[in-house]
């Protein structure tokens, strides 16, 4: 939830961007259990957020545009509905619409180990286009804190949707400006 708390701040950063979230209840009582934050403050982040069970909002109709959508963290649960395209929910719903109409959809699939069930569902997903992207921290960018961990893979979320964020997210460094050699003095790719 740090993450997709994360997100939402960064968004706010950015005012040629609005935010729909929709909050289910699994994602409600994982705030309780793994944030410091109340519902309310992901919340009041939102451009908009809508009920889980309203299946008439806006993001529910292929006709209303978006850029795509991020579900962040997206439980198996919610992967797997995805999969099956059972559009019990407003999540799944905005999920489903994202596919039908080959908008960008982005998984940060929460789970680990995964079993040969979630690897298929995901499998299957990156086939028709989703990306999969499990919160999975990268280090090249030598983070300090959890904080810096949180920053970093938040970013890189919004970078898939074209939201750049030179001044917080540390790219990998140009071949040019890091070149790696071997004691000899020759480059490490040989000659």
């Amino acid at each position: 939830m740090a993450l997709a708390h994360k997100i939402l701040t960064l968004l706010n950063d950015c005012p040629d961007w609005e935010s729909y979230v929709v909050i289910t209840p699994a994602a409600e009582k994982t705030i309780e259990l793994e944030s410091d934050r109340g519902l309310k403050d992901f919340i009041g982040l939102a451009t908009v957020a809508f009920p889980c069970d309203d299946i008439g909002a806006a993001i529910a109709s292929g006709t209303f545009e978006t850029e795509g959508m991020l579900v962040v963290p997206c439980s198996v649960k919610t992967l797997a509905g995805i999969h099956g395209g059972y559009s019990d929910n407003l999540l799944l719903r905005a999920a489903d619409v994202c596919v039908k109409q080959r908008r960008k959809l982005v998984l940060a699939v929460r789970e680990s180990p995964f079993s040969q069930i979630h690897l298929r569902n995901m499998s299957y997903l990156a086939d028709i286009g989703c990306i999969i992207m499990p919160m999975i921290p990268s280090f090249y960018d030598k983070p300090q804190s959890i904080d810096d961990l949180i920053l970093q893979m938040a970013c890189k979320y919004l970078a898939e949707f074209g939201i750049d964020m030179p001044d917080k997210f540390k790219r990998w460094p140009n071949c040019s400006e890091n070149p790696i050699h071997s004691d000899s003095g020759k480059s490490s790719q040989g000659d």
